[in-house]
């Protein structure tokens, strides 16, 4: 896809993306709703008529504006979306085989055979879809989806109604048919974990706009804007003057080199950023950084913190620990930071604040630290 823009009456709901999907390879459209990623799912399927760009499919154009639109079923696109949409008169493997007309009987019902048996669905090839559950449903419409053998794959939020448990493993067994068949899939998905879990690559979109694409380790890792930290997860802002090449803050000092002296700044620490120990000091004693609350999640606990600075700044933090760890309140600690989980940026971005102390920590009982993204 190149320069593609769409526009539903006066609003514009995609602006000038360019995108490719190289085969076998799984790239994932990744946004807050009403950013524009379905759209761009349903132009690429031919179910949206190009307004402005270009779109092609093994390097022939499938759609030009005003002029030629390949329509969905004669572009080799398998289509999966959250509503299974399975044909309720046919059985499993009626409908698996339904895109498969063209070939004999018996090749059709082996090779439906055998994606059922790869999505763990081959012993329910004669039973109707109104007896499956959900998950069942949505692994028999991914291989009627796989079926034709596409050379390309949408897929546009399909696990989302699935229980989280359910989903967990209906994705990693999508992931390994997908790489096992080889088709160039694009994934439509607002949940980054998805996201993470299921791409090669990822491309973020804010507002009709991909803010930035590549490996899940480099959008978690190298983000190019504080949208994109947040996005990935629950982070703590903390503003400051760039002094000296860097930005002095309540839990250490951050580089901050590339900006100009002086320059008004945004640090934004993720939650296990924050390493965490217990210090020698009076419970109460309220001159030192200290516990706040601690919360039990399962794999990890949560930490409120009152983090107390050199200069006397203080800043109400959250701390995402490993495993059970779970200080008294008002507990003194010490709060060492891994600056590969620190991130500075020109400050002004709506939301950010330089952390409440522990004073306000009872507005604090949401999840985990402010994200200034509200969409």
């Amino acid at each position: 896809m190149q320069e593609v823009y769409h526009a539903f009456g006066k609003l514009d709901v995609v602006k000038g993306v360019d995108l490719d999907v190289a085969p076998g390879e799984v790239v994932c459209l990744l946004g807050p709703s009403g950013c524009g990623k379905t759209t761009l799912l349903r132009i690429a399927a031919g179910l949206e008529v190009l307004q402005q760009g270009r779109v092609s499919l093994n390097g022939g154009e499938t759609a030009v504006p005003r002029g030629r639109h390949v329509p969905p079923e004669k572009r080799n696109v398998g289509l999966a979306f959250q509503d299974s949409a399975l044909f309720p008169h046919l059985s499993v493997l009626e409908n698996v085989t339904f895109g498969l007309k063209s070939e004999p009987p018996l090749q059709r019902r082996q090779r439906a055979l055998a994606l059922l048996e790869q999505l763990g669905m081959a012993g329910y090839a004669d039973t109707y879809p109104h007896m499956l559950s959900g998950g069942q449903q949505q692994r028999v419409a991914l291989a009627r989806a796989l079926a034709p053998e596409p050379r390309l794959m949408l897929l546009d939020e399909p696990f989302s109604s699935l229980d989280a448990r359910l989903r967990d493993r209906i994705r990693d067994d999508t992931l390994h048919v997908l790489k096992k068949v080889g088709a160039a899939t694009l994934l439509v998905t607002h949940d980054p974990e998805e996201a993470m879990f299921m791409a090669d690559r990822i491309a973020l979109m804010r507002d009709g706009c991909i803010v930035q694409t590549g490996t899940p380790r480099e959008l978690y890792c190298t983000p190019c804007d504080p949208f994109v930290v947040s996005f990935f997860g629950e982070v703590n802002e903390l503003t400051g003057e760039v002094r000296d090449g860097r930005v002095h803050t309540p839990v250490g000092a951050v580089n901050a080199g590339w900006l100009a002296e002086g320059t008004q700044a945004l640090v934004m620490i993720r939650p296990e950023a924050l390493r965490i120990t217990e210090r020698e000091a009076p419970v109460e004693a309220h001159n030192y950084s200290h516990v706040i609350m601690a919360k039990l999640l399962g794999r990890s606990s949560l930490l409120h913190l009152c983090a107390h600075g050199e200069d006397g700044r203080e800043a109400h933090l959250h701390a995402r620990v490993p495993g059970v760890f779970l200080p008294a309140e008002g507990q003194a600690v010490d709060i060492h930071l891994d600056l590969s989980q620190v991130f500075v940026f020109p400050s002004g971005v709506a939301g950010a604040g330089s952390g409440a102390a522990h004073g306000d920590a009872e507005q604090d009982h949401r999840d985990y630290a402010h994200c200034h993204d509200s969409q």
